[in-house]
């Protein structure tokens, strides 16, 4: 694959809504796109750290071991499923900012991002096998796309959720929380052969 086709691919594949970025998204809306950038740092580090154990060391084992890479969707299915439970019900003292401040912490990005299958993706599809070498200058291009997609769902969140959490709060948190209940349901689904 080409610098540029793995760079629109990476772009491509980042802009899909997901888990990460909802989670994004809603950081941005309650925090604010400033107080919520250092979460781009949780987002880089999960990724590169599933991508390059999976481009170096684990391409053969997932291969030949099927029912881990299922193991692996079904784990991030149930985590997903666990932030979308958190952010259904918000804790009373706490307010919806709080809440979301809460459920949206820089583990839980990192941990959520960690277990993403897009990074599955990028590793064992997009990621040029070989050498550490090899690799690096592609783990910099993708981590240099994260950068930007990544803002783009902070500020997202940062002006659509911000202006609507004002007027229906619970509203915001409950659909947000249905949505991460549709990803998960499709994780698991995909891992179980049922979608």
């Amino acid at each position: 694959m080409s610098v540029l086709g793995f760079v629109l691919a990476t772009l491509l594949l980042l802009l899909t809504p997901g888990p990460t970025n909802t989670l994004l998204a809603v950081a941005g809306g309650s925090r604010g796109f400033a107080r919520a950038l250092p979460l781009i740092l949780a987002e880089i580090s999960g990724y590169l750290l599933t991508i390059t154990t999976v481009t170096l060391f684990a391409a053969t084992l997932l291969s030949d071991h099927p029912n881990l890479a299922v193991a692996l969707k079904l784990g991030s299915a149930a985590w997903v499923l666990f932030l979308a439970v958190k952010l259904w019900t918000p804790p009373e003292d706490e307010g919806l900012s709080g809440a979301a401040a809460e459920v949206v912490t820089f583990p839980r990005v990192f941990i959520t991002t960690l277990l993403n299958p897009k990074a599955l993706i990028v590793g064992l599809v997009l990621m040029p096998q070989g050498g550490a070498a090899i690799v690096l200058p592609y783990l910099l291009m993708f981590s240099s796309t994260v950068v930007v997609v990544a803002s783009i769902w902070l500020a997202a969140g940062a002006t659509l959720i911000r202006s609507v959490r004002t007027r229906y709060p619970l509203l915001v948190h409950r659909t947000i929380a249905a949505i991460l209940v549709g990803f998960s349901s499709v994780l698991a689904g995909s891992s179980l052969g049922l979608i």
